[in-house]
Parts: C-alpha cells; structure tokens; sequence
C-alpha cells in the first residue's frame, strides 16, 4: 500500500434478518431465504464503489448448536442466492452473550478488523442491521448507522441509528442518496 492510495468506502451488513429470513441459529442451506431485492441492491451499492462485507454474530457456535463448518455452509448458499463475489468479505463472531468480547456486536472488532485488511474509509462508510446492537456496533466502530425493519424486532421507535429503513433496498437508496450529497 501505497500512501496515494485511497481507501474505499464499505457497507457493512449484518446477515440474519438483514440479509436473509432469520432462522434463529441459522445451520443449515437449505434454510437461507434472501429477502427479495436484496441482490439488485447490493450489486447498485458495489457499482457505486462500495465494498460489501458481512458482519454476523453467531453465538450458535459458541453455544455448541452448530459448528463452524455448518455455519461456512450457511455462508457458501448465502453467497450463493446474492451471486458469487458480490460479497467482498464475511466476519463472524462465534462468542455467546454476557461474556467479554472483542468481536460481539455492538463490539466493533469485526468492523474495525474488515477496515483494517480491506483498506476501508470507515467516515464513508454504513452499517446496515435489523437490530439495535447493529446501530449501536456502527456508532462504536465511527460509521453510521441504519437499522432494518426485516428481522425479528421491528419496532425501532428510540433507535440510535442514523436512519431507519424497511429493508436492505431502502437502505441502498439511502446510502446511495447520501454518496451524492
């Protein structure tokens, strides 16, 4: 890396409830459902230069619901329905609740680690989620924030996000909106 490089902008996504139908402790493929729009979006969002990286919690590893390779599998068929390299990079935290940790959302380790290695301008960047740890992950990491209303929790009256959106299309427009003012 050179110092005239420039770093990219990102969007940060979480996965379950923002991305695809969440499954509560997602295993296996053959239940990822990506939410209609989803791709089209994400491809806008990439075209604009906009890197894509996922940011997921998945304490079902730690909890001992499912392994690692299951979860790769889960990833591999997320992939899969967005279409192959849309998705520049996926993070996952395996740490359950209540413990310490670096890398648990509203933690910003997986957001700071993906700017770290993907040469990332975190002023430019947003993080997308259907949860308030998500907003809350965004703001501790110095992006801002949008939270989803596609995941279990739907209510987001006292959100700390930056904007509330019905879903990953309407955040892209937000996004995309915002890059041009």
């Amino acid at each position: 890396m050179t110092s005239t490089e420039v770093k990219s902008p990102a969007v940060f996504l979480d996965r379950d409830g923002t991305l695809m139908h969440d499954a509560d402790y997602c295993s296996r493929p053959d239940q990822v459902r990506v939410f209609d729009g989803v791709a089209s979006a994400l491809l806008s969002l990439k075209e604009a230069g906009y890197k894509i990286i996922v940011i997921t919690n998945q304490s079902g590893i730690g909890r001992g619901f499912f392994t690692e390779k299951d979860y790769r599998a889960v990833e591999a068929e997320v992939s899969r329905q967005l279409g192959n390299g849309l998705i520049d990079a996926t993070y996952f935290c395996p740490d359950v609740p209540g413990q310490p940790s670096d890398c648990r959302k509203p933690a910003p380790g997986m957001v700071l680690q993906a700017a770290r290695e993907h040469f990332i301008d975190l002023s430019r960047s947003f993080l997308v989620g259907d949860k308030e740890i998500d907003a809350e992950c965004a703001h501790n990491a110095g992006v801002r924030a949008i939270r989803v209303r596609t995941g279990f929790d739907k209510m987001t009256d006292g959100s700390c996000a930056d904007w509330v959106a019905e879903d990953v299309v309407a955040a892209a427009k937000i996004i995309l909106n915002e890059a041009k003012s």
